[in-house]
């Protein structure tokens, strides 16, 4: 009995070839889906070639990666190996990203020539590794994933979100353009050396990155990190400079309201331990959400405090309490 092989060819089809000196490789026009767990299948289409028994399915297993281009890799498993080869390069771009999804654009050809476009979405977790790079975590069920490491400096756009650029080749033409993608959520201050950016809270998806300790002044917030690339000896540097101005609100706490121009952009929510000083200030030492303290201490002019805030600064004043807690659940 002959036996046949299977490949890919560059057009993102399944060949299929005699094992025959004389055997011509022909092409079973379909399409690739996504199934449960992020498994890659090839649909065919019928009807196949003449002469061909080939199945209207094929289940590909084995670990999703990253190549240096921005396309999806499928390493097999040794089982797959022997009928498909060693890897699937799936040929085409990343054209948009999701809280917890990735979206990869390919193309194809028909059967007649014609040019074919369509979408595969991979669901999953994105987070940063421990360079400081972005990194989707693609899910493969009973708590297993495949990374995918993006090896590249991501920057910050005007209005604080995370983006990533990369120079890619067009589909459908021989020239290069710039590969915009652009993370959509908030940022978050929980520990003085770790900033985040949260996608998605529900499943943990977002950036967790190792920064220097946080700045904090009166009308600034900064942090400082690098972006290890396996390509460069020395990390990318990344200054991230959060604009606006401090706030009191009575039912909040101690609140830094990020502004870009006159938009507010977001709002950080901090805990605070206030003590009085002798120049006409006010010392606060940040706690964050479960009133731990955060190490960082600030000291702001009384005037944070508005109208609202009076009576909390004449208990400050009394020889009853030399210092009071605003925010973290407390209201005064």
């Amino acid at each position: 009995m002959e036996k046949l092989r299977y490949e890919f060819d560059p057009h993102n089809r399944l060949t299929v070839k005699s094992s025959g000196a004389k055997g011509i490789r022909k092409v079973l026009d379909g399409q690739f889906k996504i199934s449960d767990h992020n498994t890659l299948t090839y649909h065919v289409k019928s009807p196949v070639p003449s002469g061909i028994k080939a199945p209207h399915q094929v289940k590909l297993k084995g670990t999703w990666a990253l190549t240096k281009d921005q396309e999806l890799r499928l390493v097999f498993d040794k089982w797959r190996r022997q009928t498909f080869g060693d890897q699937l390069t799936l040929k085409g771009e990343i054209i948009d990203v999701g809280k917890n999804s990735l979206l990869f654009a390919l193309t194809s050809r028909t059967k007649d020539g014609r040019l074919s476009l369509y979408a595969l979405e991979l669901c999953g977790l994105w987070q940063a590794d421990a360079h400081n790079r972005l990194s989707f975590r693609v899910d493969k069920g009973r708590g297993r994933y495949d990374p995918l490491v993006f090896d590249g400096a991501w920057q910050i756009n005007k209005n604080y979100q995370i983006i990533y650029r990369h120079r890619k080749e067009k589909l459908t033409q021989k020239k290069k353009r710039t590969q915009v993608l652009t993370f959509k959520g908030y940022w978050d201050m929980k520990e003085k050396a770790r900033l985040s950016y949260v996608l998605d809270r529900n499943t943990a998806s977002g950036f967790d990155f190792e920064t220097s300790a946080g700045l904090f002044k009166k009308d600034y917030i900064r942090y400082e990190l690098g972006i290890r690339l396996s390509r460069r000896k020395q990390p990318v540097k990344r200054t991230i400079t959060f604009l606006g101005r401090w706030r009191v609100r009575k039912t909040a706490g101690l609140v830094f309201e990020v502004e870009q121009g006159e938009k507010k952009i977001q709002a950080f929510v901090f805990g605070a331990q206030v003590r009085l000083t002798n120049r006409g200030t006010v010392l606060l030492n940040l706690r964050d959400d479960l009133n731990r303290g955060l190490g960082i201490e600030l000291e702001l002019s009384r005037d944070i405090f508005k109208k609202e805030g009076q009576a909390f600064l004449r208990m400050l004043q009394s020889k009853q309490e030399s210092a009071l807690l605003v925010g973290s659940g407390r209201r005064w």
